[in-house]
């Protein structure tokens, strides 16, 4: 392809990417690869430089673009040498005309970023949220140790303590270690909200929110295989990809159990009042993973937050009944807004009197609330808001 027909072919993917956010459709990194699967003709080069492209022009948008091209545009008007490239030849772009739509800067749509601000993340701090995220993969103490594995890259370690950040792009899942089960990939803040959970050998946790099982792996090798480890959700399909990853983890203690929304505590009566410690991993806006999937932020809107936080509170109830008297309950999103964070451990502590916070003990985040925030311009991960919380 030539760099004319790179960007045209950036424009194309991007009024795709556009329309999916506008109606709920597919990721786009999933549109991405479908559209590149029906053009053969394009080599390894050429995908790479689109999708570069693509999702730079994603990460400048505040907002939702007109179209494809205006964002391109945007990108054209920062940048002399791709202005050159609209030049109207075959497979190319027409020329930029005087006038024409052009995409709005900025970090989010204007009621996110002030809701991010009303909530402490402002200027820099909300710039570094649309940064390309590093890959980090976690060391499986189940089968190996961060101290002597031979990996293919050594890796720079982490504040976590199996943690191991690689260069963007390292195809890891071909390794040796990824395919016995040694590495997992998983971000170095994923890893820290782990440790706040402090999953001891022999106890009884429960994941109520695992999703495919990324934490409940971490938890599974924290416990050194012993114990009870009940991995929960209500994504059939999420939780069916647990099975093989734990598997080949060898986390064999781990249970798997289905709930049905707004009726979870029928699948998990008998774990009233039992477990030493429950993993709240919620449901969320996802504002600190833009790094990965900045076009989410255009899929947001104020009436979805709060159905995220309604949703959060109801899970936060749930799990207190779960939770044995001096157990410890940890909440954790992957999102800045206090509304998914700060306030929602303050509105618990105020229904249930009960309880007391604890520091989450990751040594890593500041304060915020009365938990913790990891995010990318102080500790170099995902954004994340941890608490933990003894029953008394």
């Amino acid at each position: 392809m030539t760099p004319q027909a790179r960007v045209q072919a950036a424009i194309e993917v991007l009024d795709l990417v556009i329309d999916a956010a506008r109606r709920g459709g597919a990721p786009a990194d999933r549109i991405i690869t479908d559209w590149f699967r029906t053009r053969r003709f394009a080599g390894s080069g050429d995908r790479r430089a689109v999708r570069d492209l693509a999702y730079a022009a994603i990460r400048t948008c505040g907002d939702v673009p007109e179209s494809g091209r205006a964002a391109l545009v945007l990108l054209a008007h920062r940048d002399p040498s791709l202005a050159g490239l609209f030049d109207g030849s075959r497979h190319a772009p027409l020329p930029i005309a005087e006038g024409e739509p052009v995409a709005a800067p900025g970090i989010a749509p204007r009621w996110l970023e002030q809701a991010l601000a009303d909530s402490g993340i402002a200027a820099d701090e909300a710039a570094r949220l649309l940064d390309r995220a590093p890959l980090d993969i976690r060391v499986n103490t189940l089968k190996a140790d961060r101290a002597v594995l031979d990996l293919p890259l050594a890796g720079e370690a982490l504040l976590a303590p199996q943690g191991l950040r690689l260069p963007h792009g390292t195809n890891v899942e071909s390794w040796e270690a990824y395919q016995a089960g040694q590495i997992e990939v998983q971000d170095g803040g994923s890893q820290l909200t782990c440790l706040a959970v402090a999953a001891q050998s022999g106890e009884t946790v429960i994941d109520l929110c695992a999703g495919a099982g990324g934490k409940t792996l971490a938890l599974a090798a924290a416990m050194a295989g012993r114990g009870r480890l009940i991995a929960c959700d209500t994504d059939r399909t999420r939780l069916s990809r647990l099975t093989p990853r734990a598997e080949r983890a060898g986390a064999g203690l781990i249970e798997m159990r289905l709930l049905n929304p707004n009726r979870e505590l029928d699948a998990l009566a008998d774990l009233a009042g039992q477990a030493d410690a429950v993993l709240v991993d919620a449901p969320c806006s996802g504002t600190g993973t833009w790094r990965r999937n900045p076009e989410t932020r255009w899929r947001l809107s104020p009436t979805e937050v709060a159905r995220y936080a309604a949703l959060q509170s109801r899970l936060l109830d749930v799990a207190a009944g779960l939770v044995r008297v001096g157990g410890r309950l940890v909440f954790v999103t992957c999102s800045l807004l206090d509304a998914e964070g700060a306030n929602q451990v303050d509105a618990f502590l105020s229904r249930n009197p009960g309880w007391q916070v604890e520091a989450p003990g990751i040594g890593a985040g500041v304060p915020r609330g009365q938990g913790l925030r990891l995010s990318p311009w102080h500790d170099g991960t995902d954004g994340f808001f941890v608490a933990r919380l003894q029953k008394l």
